[in-house]
């Protein structure tokens, strides 16, 4: 769905000419690239890694303005030798070490794994006007925008705030102005700028049982004391959340589609929601991380829609729609708070890059992203329809499939004794990449059954993948 950890990025997760630029400095800082030695130009590293000779070129000048670098003439682009006196030419043979060493330390991003959760359709995401819009953006983009981060402002591009307000009040019947909207960094950095403006450590958070474990995970690290609340077939049980902790400050729902199994969360359980917040002046944060896609009638209103205390946040991602190397999220903040959320933000800075923001803004109001979700929509409910039949007529043995309205994934739930979690690791040294339902438990639930992603499944390979997986499953002892 959708999200980032506040937590140290690991380099993999970085940019990929932030992955460049880092490699290059450390090989020149640690010696490795000696003093004087020219590096590979930025055409043959690019051809080497597999990249953008765009990604490339950026990366090296990132280290010719920190002075990692320098230009000598003909012998093209050079570790700096003021640097260290004391390093020697790098020879031939180095250079090409090197080279090997960056090409294993960066590859490009892998194909995701067959029924993997969380990834959109990358077969038919719509590239050239991504890239053209992404390009003419680049292109615009002045001196001081390309060297001051913080010269936006600290709730975001205002354009892009306008254009998710105008989609919010049509699409999810939320009223909101954009001085109520934040851009983050993803899901995680929305929860993360929730922590460090909202709780005291050791505050009681409500989580759903089973739930998303990262979010889980990040709120843990806070430290914060998490209430698991179980999921019944009617959702979040508000009644058994108020037996158990009364005095939580916060609550964490996906109301329109539980994660992970589905289902929506009752008008009745959602007024019961908003009146514990509006009693105990608790917060609840409404995690909507699919509401785009919903395969049966009209998708369910938004939580926030109802809230007429100001108690809900109100997170949203654009990595379910578009995809989730872009880690931009946004909070809908009730007013009495925003100015709150900036004052930690200006010391944070969690905003993605402006180039980032702009392009997506552009991908909106020039209407390439409601054509692109038009399309999506109708694309995955014909391959959720594909997949659960091919896998009810050839895997009925295994799995039994109780599909919901609404999503990204289905639950394929296990007939017989074995493990989820098992299988699941089983199925991944085979290139098979669902999820296993009971690691989303906070408690022993007995949970026991499969998430499996169907976006980058066409329909026409439904019944090949799942036979691909039979297979593997039959080798399971």
């Amino acid at each position: 769905m959708k999200r980032t950890h506040t937590a140290r990025s690991s380099p993999r997760s970085l940019p990929v000419y932030r992955q460049v630029y880092q490699r290059i400095r450390s090989e020149i800082l640690s010696g490795r690239l000696a003093a004087g030695a020219r590096l590979p130009s930025s055409r043959t590293l690019a051809t080497e890694l597999g990249i953008a000779r765009g990604t490339v070129v950026t990366a090296f000048q990132m280290l010719a303005g920190e002075g990692y670098t320098i230009s000598d003439g003909s012998r093209g682009t050079v570790a700096n030798v003021a640097l260290s006196r004391a390093w020697r030419s790098m020879l031939l043979s180095e250079r090409v070490e090197t080279r090997v060493r960056l090409r294993k330390w960066i590859s490009p991003s892998p194909t995701p794994l067959l029924f993997q959760v969380g990834v959109p359709a990358l077969d038919a995401f719509p590239r050239k006007q991504w890239t053209r819009m992404a390009a003419r953006v680049a292109r615009q983009l002045d001196d001081e925008q390309m060297v001051n981060p913080n010269l936006h402002d600290v709730m975001g591009y205002e354009p892009l705030r306008l254009a998710i307000a105008s989609y919010l009040r049509i699409a999810r019947d939320i009223t909101c102005s954009a001085d109520q909207i934040m851009i983050t960094a993803g899901f995680q950095g929305a929860l993360g700028l929730i922590i460090q403006s909202l709780l005291k450590p050791g505050a009681k958070v409500w989580v759903e049982d089973p739930g998303y474990v990262p979010a889980r995970n990040l709120l843990q690290q806070a430290p914060l004391r998490l209430v698991g609340v179980r999921i019944d077939d009617g959702g979040f049980d508000i009644a058994a959340a108020t037996r158990s902790s009364p005095d939580a400050a916060l609550a964490l729902v996906t109301p329109s589609h539980q994660y992970p199994l589905g289902m929506t969360l009752p008008i009745e359980r959602r007024l019961d929601l908003l009146d514990w917040a509006d009693r105990k002046r608790g917060w609840i944060v409404e995690d909507d991380y699919d509401c785009e896609f919903h395969h049966r009638g009209l998708p369910p209103p938004a939580l926030k829609s109802l809230d007429r205390g100001e108690r809900v946040l109100y997170a949203g991602s654009f990595s379910k729609v578009l995809f989730p190397g872009l880690r931009l999220g946004y909070l809908v903040l009730p007013s009495v708070i925003a100015e709150r959320f900036a004052h930690v933000a200006r010391a944070a800075l969690p905003t993605p890059p402006i180039m980032i923001q702009k392009s997506v803004e552009a991908f909106i109001s020039q209407g390439y992203f409601a054509r692109h979700l038009s399309r999506m929509r109708t694309l995955y409910t014909e391959r959720r329809k594909a997949l659960a039949t091919a896998i009810e007529s050839t895997m009925r043995r295994y799995l039994e499939i109780r599909l919901q309205d609404g999503g990204m994934h289905f639950v394929a739930w296990l007939r017989e004794g074995f493990s989820d979690a098992e299988i699941v690791e089983h199925l991944r040294r085979k290139g098979i990449g669902p999820a296993s339902l009971s690691r989303c438990s906070l408690k022993v639930s007995g949970y026991s059954g499969l998430m499996i992603g169907y976006t980058n499944v066409a329909k026409e390979k439904a019944a090949a993948a799942t036979r691909r997986m039979l297979g593997a499953m039959q080798g399971i002892r």
